[in-house]
């Protein structure tokens, strides 16, 4: 399988994907696949050149986005990650990421997730903009201050702003928390790994790419440490990816 993301800037200049989500449900699976890398600003030209089509935002527009997944066995391209994993799911049924039957359930929980941070979006994307090469940086800081409407010098300045944006992901853990405590097993659906676990691993791994070395730890040790492990646990059942 090929499959195009985007690169981000982790530990030591290593170049990793903004798509673990994608990277995770083919490891689970089994599924061999190669990357190619591509930067910001060469979405469009390198979508339109594959044929790609474009996906609709949940503001109402349309836009070509990364990952994009080119699986030689069947021709299929697919984009969006959510439509990857469901696509994964129906072709290689194996090892399913969607146990019974639980494919819209797991979407509502996605929708629930995304919102849960929402309010503090602003402070990881400063922090990822900072961690780009030079020509992405440049688009990615565009398109996000046109989206919130403000300089990314005011996104989450030092001091009450960036408190609050703290608070706000401190309580999404906390909730995060509290739906895993509902089972004994260490997945959200007790001893079933899903897709579900693989959404909250997606967001683990972008905070440790993006945040400080003393932030992604003091994410890591809320609530005993739970999330650094919980992160670690994913990657091994997902086969290290």
């Amino acid at each position: 399988m090929h499959m195009i993301t985007t690169p981000v800037q982790g530990a030591r200049h290593v170049w990793n994907s903004w798509s673990p989500n994608t990277c995770q449900a083919k490891g689970y699976k089994g599924l061999p696949f190669r990357f190619e890398w591509v930067e910001y600003p060469d979405i469009a030209p390198r979508m339109k050149e594959i044929g790609a089509r474009k996906n609709k935002l949940a503001d109402g527009r349309e836009m070509y986005t990364l990952p994009v997944l080119s699986d030689p066995n069947t021709d299929a391209l697919i984009t969006d990650s959510w439509e990857i994993a469901k696509y994964l799911e129906r072709t290689y049924p194996e090892k399913p990421i969607f146990p019974n039957e639980s494919k819209g359930l797991i979407l509502a929980f996605d929708t629930t997730v995304s919102n849960l941070g929402r309010a503090a979006v602003a402070f990881p994307f400063l922090r990822a903009s900072r961690i780009l090469r030079e020509r992405s940086a440049e688009y990615f800081i565009t398109t996000r201050e046109a989206s919130l409407r403000k300089k990314i010098s005011e996104f989450s300045p030092e001091g009450p702003e960036r408190d609050e944006h703290w608070a706000i992901i401190k309580g999404a853990m906390d909730t995060l928390k509290q739906w895993y405590d509902k089972e004994e097993g260490k997945w959200l659906m007790g001893d079933v790994f899903s897709y579900a676990d693989i959404i909250i691993a997606s967001r683990l791994f972008w905070f440790k790419r993006i945040l400080h070395g003393d932030e992604w730890e003091k994410v890591a040790s809320w609530h005993d440490g739970r999330w650094g492990k919980l992160l670690a646990d994913v990657e091994k059942e997902c086969n290290g990816v």
